[in-house]
């Protein structure tokens, strides 16, 4: 099939069809990163040490921060070409693209810059102790090095899937994890470079994906290729892509605050084995996110294209299987964070207090996580068809509106403590869901999006 066929079948084939091949490149690739990332944390736990797990989690606020603006342009710019592709609009899709390598450049280098000056300082505010911040530091400078590859890579592999690619989307993410997954015992055991072994395999991962997407563009018999003048920023795209990719940018920056409310909270009442079991606990969550993401990214362009195109019961169709999907996978998570805590610990660590602390914690933190796929689905689903206010109020009641207090106001109730921090999360999460189903009822019922909702592009 021509990559021209792929995107019209958007709007003919069978929407589960659709949503199976879209989605399961999607989920094998962001599933493949997330266990390359916990697979890092146990040749890390076994190869460095227990302070080592610790000192990685606390730069997972600084990597979601830099995180956050590549996926503001991967996402927005690509439900922006999808939308453009369902519309037939060809130059403004091609235009998105070069914008969308342009900004990722400039904002790379802005982050970057910042994060090297201030590196201690900001690790420090993050909870980093005198254990723990040479191993947090040393990830981190050469983390900061590939921060610009991850922003190309990660923003024109969104855009390779969404413009009629998903399978090729899925290979080049494999290709980079395979290359993390061989270096790093490579680099850890073998050279003994300890955590800055682990940072240079993912580096030589992201330089070979990188090469292999932004080459994927220069090909013209992509329905979707840079041409001469498509980097030469336009207010109407960049703004496109910036208001449609902000909720994701915004669930990006509050992780990165939460995270770091987190891990000082954990300090405070368990020390720096608390972070580190809280790194555990974040990996297992960040699996199944991922796995969920997978689907909602499969989502996108389906929605995206047939809402573009007015084919509103398509769209209506591929939302409630994906709403299926993403339930179904949390639930399943949860299921295995209630009967299987002390087994899921004892694969990052074999020091028995971090595996109880992990333990004890993964079966709180996770009590009300099998309603957290509605809220998922749902936010991204209205940021699918262009309508990134919903999605960003939805993305924030999570972790702004509910999480943060949470975490504020529960280790003071009845000195509960390190309880009360784990507690946050299933509280924060039950009231989420809420407030999203209740949100979807209204534009279901109310504003009928699904028969008569206009879009309007900017």
């Amino acid at each position: 099939m021509s990559a021209n066929n792929a995107t019209q079948s958007l709007g003919t084939d069978s929407i589960g069809r659709l949503l199976f091949q879209y989605s399961l490149p999607a989920i094998i690739a962001t599933a493949a990163s997330s266990i390359y990332n916990i697979v890092d944390r146990i040749f890390i736990g076994q190869g460095v040490g227990p302070y080592a797990i610790s000192g990685l989690a606390l730069t997972l606020p600084l990597m979601n921060f830099f995180a956050a603006f590549g996926a503001m342009i991967g996402v927005g710019a690509s439900t922006m070409v999808s939308i453009y592709l369902g519309q037939k609009n060809d130059e403004d899709a091609v235009r998105t693209l070069g914008n969308a390598f342009v900004l990722n450049i400039i904002l790379s280098i802005i982050t970057s810059t910042i994060g090297y000056i201030f590196l201690d300082d900001i690790l420090m505010l993050m909870g980093a102790s005198e254990m723990t911040l040479p191993y947090a530091h040393e990830f981190m400078e050469i983390a900061l090095i590939g921060n610009l590859l991850i922003h190309i890579y990660l923003g024109l592999n969104h855009i390779m899937r969404a413009s009629g690619f998903p399978q090729k989307s899925m290979y080049v993410t494999l290709i980079t994890v395979a290359i993390n997954i061989t270096l790093a015992p490579i680099y850890i055991f073998v050279f003994h470079w300890g955590i800055r072994g682990a940072a240079l395999a993912t580096l030589c991962g992201q330089i070979v994906g990188t090469v292999i997407v932004f080459r994927h563009f220069t090909q013209h018999d992509k329905p979707v290729h840079f041409v001469p003048g498509c980097f030469r920023l336009k207010g109407k795209i960049v703004s496109n892509i910036l208001s449609i990719g902000l909720p994701n940018f915004v669930m990006l920056l509050l992780s990165s605050m939460v995270v770091v409310i987190m891990n000082r909270s954990l300090g405070k009442y368990g020390g720096d084995f608390a972070i580190g079991a809280f790194g555990i606990i974040n990996s297992l969550l960040n699996l199944i996110a991922m796995v969920v993401a997978g689907f909602t990214q499969g989502m996108q362009p389906i929605a995206g294209y047939n809402f573009g195109a007015r084919n509103l019961d398509r769209v209506k169709q591929v939302f409630k299987l994906t709403l299926v999907c993403g339930s179904s996978v949390t639930i399943l998570g949860f299921i295995a964070s209630e009967l299987f805590p002390k087994f899921i610990a004892s694969l990052f660590t074999t020091d028995e207090q971090l595996i109880e602390l992990a333990a004890y914690g993964l079966r709180i933190a996770l009590a009300a996580f099998a309603i957290v796929g509605i809220q998922m689905v749902t936010s991204n689903f209205f940021q699918s068809i262009g309508r990134p206010k919903i999605a960003l109020v939805l993305s924030m009641t999570r972790q702004l509106i509910f999480l943060i207090p949470a975490l504020l106001i529960l280790p003071h109730v009845g000195g509960l403590g390190l309880t009360g921090v784990w507690l946050s999360m299933p509280v924060s999460d039950t009231l989420a869901a809420l407030t999203t189903i209740g949100t979807l009822i209204y534009f279901v019922k109310v504003k009928k999006i699904f028969t008569n909702y206009e879009y309007k592009l900017k």
